[in-house]
């Protein structure tokens, strides 16, 4: 909770942009490496993307003109589009550009250059065009990488793998600290409240070479959870019950800072602590990515133990569970993807979302509970979703979900109480890059018997998910890492399912 000192702090920065007297530093000299922080891009459309860095250090009320070069060569001899931003200080001195023009479906590299200085060189790519017949989609999915819980190995394993995209599905930082199994530590014991804190905390996890080197090697989209703001929150429902109004200053301060550090499109800037993150891409005619907010439209927490957050509840316990009206998306977004699924026309629909949206039931016979903080905890906005899926008929949905630390590969269906209720789409969850896994880790037998929609499970490796789609079948191979406690470690594949056209459900492969 805030102490008023550091909420004095937090409501100063936020307004920093009407108070401070800007000056401009048309030619800088750097004695320091300004790239620090690396390259990105991400949300590639078939005429371009988004290219984002950030000016480290300390340059006070400064505003920086910085260059950016696309080139058709890795060498960055053809030059195909150039220009020039300025890198503000009420910003953070970050850039995000948007080259238009381009050729679809095909790579560019990409570099920025800020006075004596250049930066790294990126590699980018544009979408297929529209209605494209695109062969086929490479893709990556990632969630939570707590940096004190281990490096950020599989990042190399999926530079490898040569993906078109990386998807990332929440939990870019982590606010806490565990204070248990750590291999290197935040800089500081507090949590974030003020935008400076956040922009160090997410300093600290961007200059992270593993994590840059995937940030260099191909697009990225990516939606947030909880921990880019604080735990378990809920719309403008703080864990500890800080008073909303509070809380929503410090959710403003962590928007802010996660758009500074990000590679989003300018529409996405945020409005103190608004910002919509969700939205649909295309790959050509071949998919559509249908990138879901699971955080800032929610109904609070049902039944929670103490103010706010997830709890273990029996569903048969908490009638607050079963109101209608209780919303994970909130009203606007889920009309907005009914509308999506609706119009859909790709052969592929990925919905890319933070928490696990199949039921996970567990316990003993007569006392099975559920746990509050994923789909689970809002059940009549899940039934609404699936409903939508089944009514709308998009071909081909696909979830893909993050947030408890394990894969999981799972059949989506109208009634997961009844074996013999339709299966309407499938979900794939992959593990953390490092966070550990929770408790129930240990009764994975026992949540696989007691649901038979779960179709498998494993929480003892970090890791990610390897995706391809190539005509009628999507393939998606559970990545898992030896360790995370060490910097180099194998990677091997721990399942392979795939889903074929037309029939929803992930088989074994």
């Amino acid at each position: 909770m805030f102490d008023r000192r550091r909420f004095l702090q937090a409501l100063a920065a936020l307004g920093v942009s009407h108070s401070m007297r800007v000056h401009a530093q048309p030619r800088p000299r750097f004695e320091h490496d300004p790239f620090s922080l690396g390259v990105a891009s991400g949300y590639p459309q078939p005429g371009g993307m988004v290219l984002w860095t950030r000016l480290a250090g300390d340059f006070g009320p400064v505003e920086i003109p910085v260059r950016w070069e696309v080139a058709a060569d890795e060498a960055m001899r053809r030059i195909v589009a150039k220009g020039e931003d300025l890198a503000r200080p009420d910003w953070a001195h970050s850039v995000h550009v948007e080259p238009r023009g381009l050729r679809p479906d095909r790579w560019y590299w990409y570099r920025f250059r800020a006075g004596n200085a250049v930066s790294p060189i990126g590699r980018t790519r544009t979408a297929p065009a529209a209605q494209a017949v695109a062969p086929r989609l490479r893709f990556a999915f990632a969630s939570c990488q707590h940096y004190e819980q281990g490096y950020y190995t599989s990042y190399r394993h999926m530079v490898a793998d040569d993906p078109d995209l990386i998807l990332f599905l929440g939990d870019y930082i982590y606010e806490s600290n565990l204070r248990r199994n750590q291999v290197r530590l935040h800089e500081r014991a507090e949590e974030p409240v003020t935008v400076e804190e956040y922009r160090a905390r997410y300093a600290l996890y961007k200059a992270d070479k593993d994590l840059q080197s995937a940030h260099h090697a191909c697009p990225w989209l990516a939606t947030w959870d909880d921990h880019e703001v604080d735990n378990d929150y809920a719309n403008d429902r703080q864990e500890d019950g800080a008073p909303p109004e509070e809380f929503l200053l410090r959710r403003a301060a962590a928007y802010r800072a996660y758009y500074e550090h990000m590679p989003l499109p300018a529409r996405m800037r945020p409005n103190g602590p608004a910002m919509q993150i969700y939205g649909s891409w295309a790959w050509g005619s071949l998919a559509s990515i249908h990138l879901l907010d699971g955080r800032q439209y929610r109904s609070p927490h049902a039944c929670p133990r103490k103010a706010g957050g997830g709890n273990e509840v029996d569903p048969r316990q908490c009638a607050e569970l079963q109101v209608p009206s209780r919303t994970m998306l909130g009203e606007t977004q889920e009309t907005w993807i009914d509308r999506q699924l609706a119009g859909s026309r790709t052969a592929w629909n990925i919905i890319a979302q933070p928490v696990l949206m199949a039921q996970r039931k567990s316990g003993p016979e007569g006392a099975k509970t559920v746990w509050t903080d994923s789909w689970d905890g809002y059940p009549a906005a899940r039934r609404r979703f699936l409903e939508s899926v089944a009514t709308r008929r998009p071909a081909n949905p696909v979830v893909i979900s993050g947030d408890v630390h394990m894969h999981f590969a799972a059949d989506l269906k109208l009634d997961f109480d009844d074996p013999a209720s339709t299966v309407v789409a499938s979900e794939f969850v992959g593990t953390a890059i490092t966070s550990p896994p929770g408790g129930w880790v240990k009764n994975l037998p026992a949540v696989l018997a007691e649901n038979p929609h779960l179709k498998y499970a494993n929480g003892d490796r970090r890791g990610y998910v390897r995706a391809s789609i190539s005509g009628k079948r999507l393939t998606a191979e559970m990545m898992g890492v030896e360790t995370v406690k060490k910097p180099e470690s194998n990677v091997e594949v721990l399942a392979r399912f795939v889903v074929e056209d037309g029939k929803p459900g992930p088989q074994h492969a």
